[in-house]
């Protein structure tokens, strides 16, 4: 499968999944005879695990130490099962509780009850596969058991079932909008995680406008998703914050990725560029690299401007990173912006040379 039908299946944008192979983090398992990335199975399945792991907040380092150790002590899967059967009779009380709201809807017919409780027992089962095998059943039907199947996705603890309960939840439009939306004022910091990770994966106008109200939650993980809902969303008001995620390395690559697509404008991206510039004049070395290479997604001659000054830093990496992204910068059009198509063709390589070089071979895909 390749680079492009990956994108299109998880949602996971090219650039992430091209991020994770320079990192070494879910590398493609083949090469075509033309040398783009080819994902195999097992590539997909890494890739359902990443994605599980970063919805319950880690970091891209958190998440690649936990894929690497599969050897471990009993004793914490142990208090992890025991942790796990508390939940599980947590859910049978909120189970009660749904079948009671299904008491109290009034079912116009049995057949209605029975496939509601049948919906919620399967949600019920104890083995992952099975839940997940009954989501990916409903997958792509509209109408269905939202309120259990938002709910059950907010309580889901394996990676991998979590994932389809979001992806059939994106499925049913914004019906699940306003109780996800609930749940990120929750004292539980995995519900609200879960809930973040659901409306990033609806992804409607009304989702992230729920996502972006939670800009400012003292919960990091929240606040920084809301700050890139909030850029998602055209709010060019967010590009402090935004900035500030790429200088501290949280959620960066997807924080430069929507400050490239606010600056599509000159007068946006002026300031865009200026945020930038202001965030690296006292910010340490790396941070100084991961904000030079924000620049690459930036148009327009401030950004030219601001290239040049950062490749004269003291810094090597920092001014081999300006270097090189100047030297990849696109040819410009009659209203001094990048036409389209290099825009297109260099920014791929042009962030690829700001992060460093990859794995040896041609890199297409």
């Amino acid at each position: 499968m390749l680079i492009g039908e990956v994108s299109a299946r998880t949602g996971i944008s090219t650039r992430m999944l091209r991020h994770y192979d320079t990192i070494g983090l879910v590398r493609p398992g083949g090469r075509t005879g033309g040398g783009y990335r080819q994902y195999v199975p097992s590539d997909l399945r890494r890739l359902f695990h990443v994605e599980g792991l970063r919805s319950l907040g880690l970091s891209l380092p958190e998440v690649a130490t936990v894929l690497a150790d599969l050897e471990f002590d009993p004793a914490p899967m142990v208090e992890r099962l025991v942790e796990r059967t508390r939940e599980r009779l947590a859910r049978e009380e909120e189970l009660l509780q749904l079948l009671t709201r299904v008491r109290s809807s009034g079912p116009a017919a049995w057949s209605e009850a029975l496939s509601t409780v049948a919906l919620l027992r399967g949600l019920e089962a104890d083995d992952p596969s099975a839940r997940q095998r009954l989501v990916l059943a409903l997958t792509g039907e509209t109408g269905t058991g939202v309120g259990p199947l938002t709910e059950a996705a907010l309580r889901e603890p394996e990676p991998n079932v979590a994932g389809a309960l979001y992806w059939s939840l994106a499925r049913q439009g914004d019906d699940a909008v306003d109780e996800l939306a609930q749940a990120l004022t929750s004292t539980d910091a995995d519900r609200r995680r879960r809930a973040v990770a659901a409306l990033a994966k609806i992804a409607s106008p009304r989702a992230l406008t729920a996502l972006a109200a939670a800009a400012g939650h003292p919960d990091p993980f929240v606040d920084a998703r809301a700050t890139l809902a909030r850029g998602a969303l055209g709010d060019v008001d967010a590009v402090p914050a935004l900035v500030a995620l790429v200088a501290d390395g949280r959620d960066d690559v997807e924080a430069a990725d929507v400050l490239g697509r606010l600056a599509v404008q000159p007068g946006p991206a002026a300031g865009v560029v200026r945020a930038i510039g202001a965030a690296a004049a006292d910010a340490p070395a790396e941070a100084r690299r991961r904000l030079t290479g924000a620049l690459a997604e930036i148009p327009g001659p401030e950004a030219d401007d601001a290239l040049t000054v950062l490749a004269a830093d003291p810094a090597r990496a920092v001014a081999l990173t300006a270097t090189a992204l100047l030297r990849a910068r696109p040819a410009s059009g009659p209203d001094g912006l990048p036409t389209v198509s290099a825009a297109r063709q260099a920014r791929s390589s042009a962030r690829a040379r700001a992060r460093g070089p990859g794995p040896a071979g041609p890199l297409r895909g």
